[in-house]
């Protein structure tokens, strides 16, 4: 046995060095393109990746130019481009338009990495490297209540900033993809949150016994309204999850953006109320935060959308997008009759789905009756309710994050 266990993880290091240097080599080839003569690179750090790519940290051993000592590559595996066809969108692609869109901003402007060089055909980015910052998930896993009260409230000002300085340039976005041979791609929630608009209230009867209410369920589907083109559209990581974004010395900056698109900023918006929806890292925040990051958020947004400081305005389209994200999320997450509650990801540190929903539901229930939307808030409280007679003690209360604990 053990020489089998020994055998595995020698191919396991083989296949990550061979992983490893032709990412190296690919960044090599983009940068010698960009600046015209020879870059030779070291890999210095694995920075994890996922099953769609490669992500090191190197270090510039060789160059007649001046460039940063270390950078950032991001490598998307071949396999990766064979998944990407014409129904589905090219995450490189995606990536690659966004990180352009953000290094065409000014520096005081700019949340992202700058974009170095990239190579279409390498399927590769260069990227600045913002050094060994946390990360917003770090900072709230964390035991400093005050390190994670300011990290958020930090990302909300970036995230409203994000959307301020990208407001009006779809059109941008949209050249930048068609020169990746790409078309600028539909929110990628927008399917996904059709389907749970239709299927949802039966999956409540089946797993919860909840009753069906067509005027709730009437108001989910209306929510679609966001997904099309309305006059709130910026730019949208659409994944701005806390591991997904550096706390560094000079701000927030927003990583990941294979998902990138333009939408309704309500749909971001909506994160800081939920929190997280889409998120392993979904824990409750303390009495008094999410108004906090609203007001940030808020602040940063209102110099381009003066409306939104109007609470008849904003309210009601915050409300739209929760209620988006937390039929979404109960449709993904929602354990099914015959399973058993479990946590988001067992592998990460995080709260029991039926936690994480009975909370989002009861939530609503508050925001929904402080709209005047009945239906949506009756519907909410006979959730909630039921999320917790079926599972018990663990649902009645979501942790806070331990930050805050």
């Amino acid at each position: 046995m053990s020489v089998d266990i020994t055998t595995g993880l020698a191919a396991a290091h083989d296949v990550a060095d061979t992983e490893a240097a032709t990412t190296v080599a690919a960044a090599e080839s983009v940068l010698s393109r960009r600046f015209g003569a020879p870059v030779r690179l070291d890999a210095d750090e694995d920075l994890g990746g996922s099953d769609r790519s490669v992500v090191l940290r190197v270090r510039v051993a060789e160059t007649p130019f001046s460039l940063p000592r270390t950078m950032v590559v991001k490598h998307y595996r071949e396999h990766d481009r064979e998944r990407a066809g014409s129904t589905r969108p090219d995450p490189f692609a995606h990536e690659a338009a966004s990180s352009q869109l953000f290094t065409a901003l000014s520096a005081p402007e700019r949340v992202s990495p700058e974009l170095m060089a990239h190579g279409v055909a390498e399927r590769v980015l260069v990227m600045e490297d913002l050094g060994r910052a946390p990360t917003l998930a770090d900072k709230l896993l964390a035991d400093d209540p005050r390190a994670a009260e300011s990290s958020l409230l930090a990302w909300a000002r970036a995230l409203g900033r994000l959307h301020a300085t990208t407001a009006g340039r779809e059109a941008d976005f949209d050249a930048l993809m068609r020169r990746l041979g790409e078309r600028s791609w539909k929110d990628p929630i927008a399917q996904e949150a059709r389907v749970a608009f239709a299927e949802l209230p039966e999956l409540l009867a089946e797993a919860l016994g909840v009753q069906r209410n067509p005027d709730a369920e009437a108001h989910a589907s209306g929510t679609a309204h966001l997904l099309e083109g309305t006059r709130y559209r910026a730019f949208s990581p659409s994944d701005v999850c806390p591991d997904n974004n550096l706390v560094t010395s000079k701000g927030v900056r927003f990583l990941d953006f294979e998902w990138g698109c333009m939408r309704d900023i309500a749909l971001d918006a909506a994160y800081l109320r939920v929190p997280f929806p889409s998120c392993w890292c979904s824990f409750s925040l303390p009495p008094g935060m999410t108004e906090a990051m609203l007001a940030a958020w808020r602040a940063e947004v209102s110099v381009v959308w003066p409306d939104l400081d109007n609470d008849a305005v904003l309210l009601p389209r915050l409300l739209d997008a929760q209620v988006l994200w937390v039929w979404l999320s109960t449709w993904w997450l929602l354990p099914r009759t015959t399973e058993q509650d479990r946590p988001i990801d067992p592998n990460m540190i995080s709260p029991c789905r039926s936690a994480a929903l009975a909370d989002r539901w009861r939530r609503l229930h508050i925001d929904a009756v402080a709209c005047g939307r009945i239906a949506v808030a009756e519907h909410a409280k006979s959730v909630s309710e039921a999320i917790v007679a079926r599972f018990g003690a663990e649902a009645e209360r979501l942790p806070l994050y331990p930050a805050f604990r």
